[in-house]
């Protein structure tokens, strides 16, 4: 295997990092209007991922740095065609983390809830629009002899792009709730448990559609990594069933574990339906971007091979000891505490 291949698996492991963890930070923010019956408990929702949200955006900007520096072809072509949704997800996290910052700086109502509601919109916008660009990614867009896109986002908004993106939405909220309810006590723990549920059923079904869609298109495509595709798709599938068990057992730590296992898989599905194109055009499959004519120079990428040989696992370290360190329960009666010393 060369670096090039190589490297289109790094890239597509930090994706994965960032879809399972932001995905839960978004399904969490989502939330919100369901669980948040007032202002202490939308608090303790926020609190959960109050220590580790900017943490985990951080891993799409990692993973846009080295698709930058692996597949410059393919970094030119995705930003430049998908730069309206890829803007719109970057304002949607700006709001988000914002609204995180400010929200608790004033003790109105209003100023409250008018940042409650820039949350959701931040957590749900970049859920949606991420499924649909990955889909489109897969599926192919129109690319001529350039490389250069010649659609628009009209192009993108296509039935199995947007079935992606309400699949990546459903699965980043159920995976969401999972956490809430792992994280959380008293009645939002209990109302998150009744939510994934119901979450869970629609998630399963829409997931389904769309993972036999993308295992069918493999089929049809030919894609050398076939049963790849369809091993990735079954696990995804019944490790979303698994999730919705142990959610109905009251075995939080073990519904969220399945979920972040469900988030992994469907991505893989995704990336080696992909394999080995990395951005296949449907004007004409001789104008496809694949790992060779996309990636770079071998030297650059030796380079950039023993630097993640020596910082990635510092990252995971550090990560993990995040969270570790904010492992525990937020507790309602914590935050009502907090909230009278304050006064």
């Amino acid at each position: 295997m060369d670096l090039a291949t190589v490297w289109f698996f790094i890239v597509g492991v930090l994706f994965v990092g960032y879809f399972v963890l932001d995905g839960f930070d978004f399904g969490v923010g989502m939330s919100l209007p369901f669980l948040g019956k007032d202002d202490v408990a939308r608090r303790q929702i926020i609190n959960t991922i109050g220590p580790v949200w900017d943490l985990n955006e951080t891993w799409v900007i990692v993973a846009g740095a080295c698709l930058f520096a692996a597949f410059p072809e393919w970094y030119a072509t995705l930003f430049s065609g998908f730069y309206l949704p890829l803007l719109l997800i970057l304002l949607a996290m700006i709001i988000r983390g914002v609204s995180f910052e400010y929200r608790h700086q004033r003790e109105g109502l209003r100023w409250k809830k008018g940042f409650d509601r820039m949350i959701v919109i931040g957590s749900a916008l970049p859920a949606l629009l991420w499924g649909v660009a990955l889909a489109n990614i897969v599926q192919g867009v129109p690319i001529d002899a350039d490389h250069e896109f010649t659609g628009s986002l009209l192009t993108l908004l296509n039935p199995y792009g947007l079935l992606g993106g309400v699949t990546t939405l459903l699965l980043f909220f159920t995976h969401g709730v999972y956490f809430v309810a792992l994280k959380t006590d008293g009645q939002v723990r209990t109302d998150a448990r009744k939510l994934a549920g119901r979450s869970g059923l629609v998630t399963v079904i829409v997931a389904a559609i769309f993972l036999a869609w993308t295992v069918g298109s493999s089929f049809g495509n030919a894609a050398p990594a076939v049963a790849l595709v369809v091993v990735c798709a079954a696990a995804a599938a019944v490790l979303l069933i698994a999730s919705l068990l142990a959610n109905a057992r009251d075995r939080e730590g073990w519904a969220f574990g399945f979920g972040a296992g469900t988030v992994v898989f469907a991505v893989l599905t995704l990336w080696l339906a992909l394999f080995p194109n990395v951005m296949p055009s449907s004007t004409d499959p001789a104008f496809n971007l694949t790992i060779e004519n996309a990636s770079s120079s071998p030297y650059t990428l030796m380079i950039m091979t023993w630097a993640a040989v020596i910082f990635l696992p510092l990252v995971l370290l550090y990560q993990g000891w995040t969270y570790w360190v904010f492992r525990k329960r937020v507790s309602r009666s914590t935050i009502e505490k907090a909230a009278a010393v304050a006064h």
